[in-house]
């Protein structure tokens, strides 16, 4: 109930900021464009500069700064008043049973807000073998970069894009939980397949204090939620979506044969994401996205409107006739979303679980482990539906 309600005032308060951000950066962007037009500068430079990295990083800062700046401090109100150490304590029983440690309750939250910082959050697990499980999956819950997609899509295609006032979006709040919680049951899914398996052994008991209760601190709870946690992953993100500007807009504007790079890349995809009830276009759009998921979603309107340029997302309505137009159903929806929960970690987080395991053969199964489990539901998806 306490997350639905904090995805419930996630969603709905930062409808509004994000907009602002999107024409803020928007409009500064035609400045950007006559500042270059008036020293002639190159039509190569101003797509590379403005058209790719500038446009990506305006366009990753004004989706994923209002969810962090909200999503956040609410978290670390819980936090503040001692309930997460509650949860890992009603947690530990399932997790038991699952032959894992009941901590990795608290580093399965961490990663709501950043998987990386979740996969860090696994030092406090003393069981190597039970560090490494809460490790693998980590990503099965959706980071603050995940988000964004889910929430759009939902609010799309199961709510309707007219629907604007806070009661309507307790509906897409739900449905968001109940996507969540399907990760939540993954993650106890594959905690126990992994025990069984290849790290085989018995859970290990820990000694947990339970605080009072009490009343948060909001000096704390600001400096801990926006420096400590908003602006550290947004910096990060920010850095690696600088690059992956320039890489899409170069594969969008390269041709060969008369097609761009992008649409090749598509057509070559376009069967293996047919047979998951989505297209080659989504596919390359999540590989893309690999540095940065908050422009997944970007690139897959960006490839449909063969524009050359991430596409503007202020109009839901345009949207979802964009998607509608390219052959998008309530099932490709589903499978999008199926798939944005269930797909690899970013790259960021990537580099955190190399740098935790010390071992590249670990890296590869965090990333194989949960695209296997999402490509074989999007099939099931698909063949079901």
């Amino acid at each position: 109930g306490l997350l639905a309600l904090i995805f419930w005032l996630t969603i709905t308060g930062a409808n509004y900021p994000s907009a602002l951000l999107s024409s803020l950066f928007f409009s500064f962007q035609e400045k950007l464009t006559a500042a270059f037009m008036a020293v002639n500068a190159p039509q190569l430079l101003h797509g590379i500069l403005v058209l790719g990295v500038y446009r990506v990083l305006a366009w990753v800062i004004s989706v994923m700064l209002p969810p962090m700046a909200i999503f956040f401090p609410l978290f670390t109100l819980l936090e503040d008043f001692g309930y997460l150490p509650r949860i890992a304590y009603n947690l530990d029983r399932p997790f038991q049973c699952c032959k894992a440690c009941g901590k990795q309750a608290l580093t399965m939250a961490m990663g709501f807000g950043c998987n990386a910082a979740g996969v860090t959050g696994c030092r406090i697990i003393d069981s190597p073998r039970e560090r490494l499980i809460a490790i693998l999956t980590n990503s099965f819950v959706p980071c603050n970069g995940r988000l964004p997609a889910l929430v759009t899509l939902i609010t799309l295609f199961f709510t309707g894009a007219s629907s604007a006032d806070p009661i309507s979006s307790l509906r897409p709040a739900l449905i968001l939980t109940f996507f969540i919680l399907t990760g939540v049951a993954a993650t106890f899914f594959v905690s126990r397949l992994l025990s069984a398996t290849v790290l085989k052994g018995m859970p290990s008991s820990f000694t947990l204090e339970l605080p009072p209760y009490r009343c948060p601190q909001p000096g704390k709870v600001i400096v801990r939620s926006i420096f400590d946690r908003t602006l550290f992953v947004l910096g990060r993100a920010v850095a690696v979506a600088a690059p992956a500007g320039l890489v899409i807009w170069l594969l969008a504007n390269l041709t060969v044969g008369g097609e761009s790079l992008l649409m090749h890349i598509a057509g070559f995809l376009d069967p293996l994401g047919t047979l998951m009830g989505l297209d080659g276009i989504i596919l390359m759009a999540f590989i893309l996205g690999f540095p940065a998921n908050e422009i997944v979603l970007p690139i897959i309107l960006m490839a449909y409107l063969q524009s050359g340029v991430l596409a503007p997302m202020d109009d839901k309505t345009a949207i979802l006739g964009l998607l509608s137009a390219n052959g998008w159903t309530v099932k490709t929806a589903v499978c999008m979303a199926v798939f944005s929960l269930f797909h690899w970690p970013c790259s960021t987080t990537c580099l955190t679980i190399k740098k935790e395991t010390g071992s590249l053969k670990w890296t590869a199964v965090s990333i194989l482990l949960p695209t296997g489990i999402g490509v074989l539901l999007c099939m099931l998806v698909n063949l079901v539906f």
